[in-house]
């Protein structure tokens, strides 16, 4: 059975690496891109190497530069081979009041986070239609479905890919792929260390159960919505955050 290769983008550090770690234990051959490899990145590439052939490459990008896309998917293209599955995980956040953020942090967080992703996903499912199948995971978020003070503009860029999700889910579903999404709740990452304990606290009260959601658990439903077990899920948001939005 060919290599089932996997794009995931943002996957140096934090959720990314997560994602990237667990879908290498499940057998999957996966292709990293980040605009610089990590030290515990170069780490992973290192244990994964097996018989002379690495599960994993490293792909620098810088996602922000839009143009640099359509040469990205055929350099993976032409050096992994077919593209069996895609995770949209890169994504920057800036926190503060909508009235005071400055245009150009606006508008840097809506190419990453919503026109990257599209354009990933456009060239990546034309590599998908040739070979009749594969599967895309969106990386959205639970504020993108209740809303969080200070996060106006990011909630929006993430509420983008909810839409986009089930639209393209009906729009290939024909050609077998399959398109998701994860929304993660508030997890453990390099996108929370600011928050100080009694913000972490509150949301653990909120939750049904009374804890944060870890990296580890995102990326168990990732790799879970990309293997045939979910062979019949598309269009779907799973959200993962222990209850907080239940």
């Amino acid at each position: 059975m060919p290599a089932r290769n996997v794009i995931v983008t943002g996957g140096s550090r934090g959720l990314g690496l997560g994602i990237v770690r667990k879908l290498l234990e499940s057998g999957f051959h996966v292709i990293a891109v980040a605009r610089s490899k990590s030290d515990a990145l170069r780490e992973l590439e290192e244990t994964a190497r097996s018989g002379g052939q690495s599960a994993l490459r490293f792909v620098a990008c810088d996602l922000g530069e839009l143009e640099q896309i359509p040469a990205l998917v055929k350099r993976i293209r032409e050096e992994a081979g077919p593209i069996f599955g895609l995770v949209n995980n890169a994504g920057i956040s800036a926190e503060g009041v909508l009235g005071m953020m400055p245009d150009a942090d606006i508008e840097r967080m809506v190419r990453v986070n919503t026109l990257s992703p599209i354009l990933v996903t456009k060239h990546v499912v034309r590599s998908m239609m040739a070979v009749g199948g594969g599967s895309i995971v969106h990386i959205a978020s639970v504020v993108a479905l209740t809303g969080f003070s200070g996060l106006a503009a990011y909630s929006a860029t993430k509420a983008s890919l909810v839409g986009f999700t089930r639209s393209l889910a009906r729009e290939v579903g024909r050609l077998g792929i399959r398109v998701n999404a994860v929304a993660p709740g508030f997890i453990a990452t390099d996108m929370t260390q600011s928050m100080t304990e009694e913000a972490r606290k509150s949301i653990e009260r909120r939750s049904a159960l009374k804890r944060m959601a870890e990296a580890e658990d995102i990326a168990n439903g990732v790799e879970f919505l990309l293997s045939d077990r979910s062979r019949n899920i598309t269009g779907t948001i799973l959200t993962i955050d222990a209850g907080g939005t239940a």
